[in-house]
């Protein structure tokens, strides 16, 4: 193996699966200290990889997700051949694995999954104990070095002219995050978050709302329910959602991936769990809290509730989650 191997990573689609695959990134770094690590992964993911510094960099991965596309993977191998000594597929799919094979890369790693004999040179045991609890998976494919919490570097330029804009103060707001895009089953009511958000301001804290474009309905249903409110859903780059949400006293969060990025810079999270279990995908920070009902039907791991009820979700008081996020607001501040 050469001192200073080039290894190429096959990153995941969600925000929050790339926050957890930096486990692998530092162990990967641990072992091979003057490795050049790149990570094959779509556009969206170049703000999360510069802030990782074990990347050297991303490569837009060329297809939209589900899309086999043979002819244009093996196309993309070939054009990546002779540039890589190992490669690591972190998706479980045997189309993953197509690229690294076919740009020839010596040493291909990776979990068995979908049956992926001869497209992986090195087939990494997935222990039933670890298969859903995605950090764990993850670190496993290194087969070494010690696990290490993702954390995120944060740009402190950036950040001071942000906080200006919104006219915000570093530990003086709470940062919530109401969407999912995994599906409903993962998202605690609108008119539940609005109910944490006044409680929240009348302790004397701004709250702002973090998400995509794609969560704009939801905050503003909280919105029109919690005046006063900060709505950010659609109005910062996924950068700025790093930058805002470190200074943030504290972070509310459906399990999703700005929970995970949430944890990575630092921020005490209360982390609301409805059709996933904190078992497999907590947020990795040293001060948290975990609120799930254990009901008898979750987790189901489905996108829509397959019952109609979302108990699990819609059951949980706002009084239980306040409770949650006074215990860690009484927590001295790290400086």
């Amino acid at each position: 193996m050469a001192e200073s191997p080039t290894i190429l990573v096959i990153g995941p689609r969600w925000v929050g699966d790339m926050v957890m695959a930096q486990c692998l990134f530092s162990a990967l770094k641990e072992r091979h200290p003057n490795a050049a690590i790149d990570v094959l992964a779509p556009a969206w993911a170049a703000p999360l990889v510069k802030r990782m510094p074990e990347l050297r960099q991303q490569i837009d991965f060329p297809l939209k997700p589900g899309a086999l596309e043979f002819s244009i993977r093996r196309r993309f191998g070939r054009l990546l051949r002779g540039r890589y000594d190992m490669a690591y597929v972190l998706p479980g799919s045997w189309k993953s694995a197509l690229i690294p094979f076919f740009a020839r890369i010596p040493r291909r790693f990776g979990n068995l999954r979908e049956m992926r004999y001869g497209l992986l040179t090195d087939i990494v045991p997935l222990p039933d104990s670890v298969k859903r609890r995605t950090a764990q998976a993850y670190f496993g494919l290194a087969q070494g070095g010690h696990f290490q919490p993702p954390h995120l570097t944060v740009d402190a330029g950036n950040q001071k002219e942000l906080l200006i804009r919104f006219d915000l103060h570093p530990g003086k707001f709470v940062a919530m995050m109401p969407g999912a895009e995994f599906g409903p089953a993962k998202r605690w009511p609108s008119e539940s978050y609005a109910g944490l958000a006044r409680e929240m301001m009348a302790k004397g804290f701004k709250v702002a709302l973090f998400g995509s474009k794609n969560d704009r309905d939801v905050t503003a249903e909280i919105s029109a329910l919690a005046p006063g409110v900060v709505d950010l859903a659609g109005k910062t780059r996924l950068e700025d959602a790093i930058d805002l949400i470190a200074a943030a006293r504290l972070a509310v969060s459906n399990d999703s991936g700005l929970m995970h990025v949430a944890a990575a810079v630092g921020t005490p999270v209360v982390a609301v769990y409805g059709s996933t279990s904190p078992e497999n995908t907590p947020p990795l920070a040293e001060q948290r809290e975990l609120i799930w009902l254990h009901l008898s039907c979750s987790p189901c791991h489905q996108k829509v509730c397959p019952l109609g009820h979302l108990n699990c979700l819609k059951t949980l008081d706002v009084a239980k989650v306040a409770a949650a996020a006074d215990r860690l607001l009484e927590l001295p501040t790290v400086a």
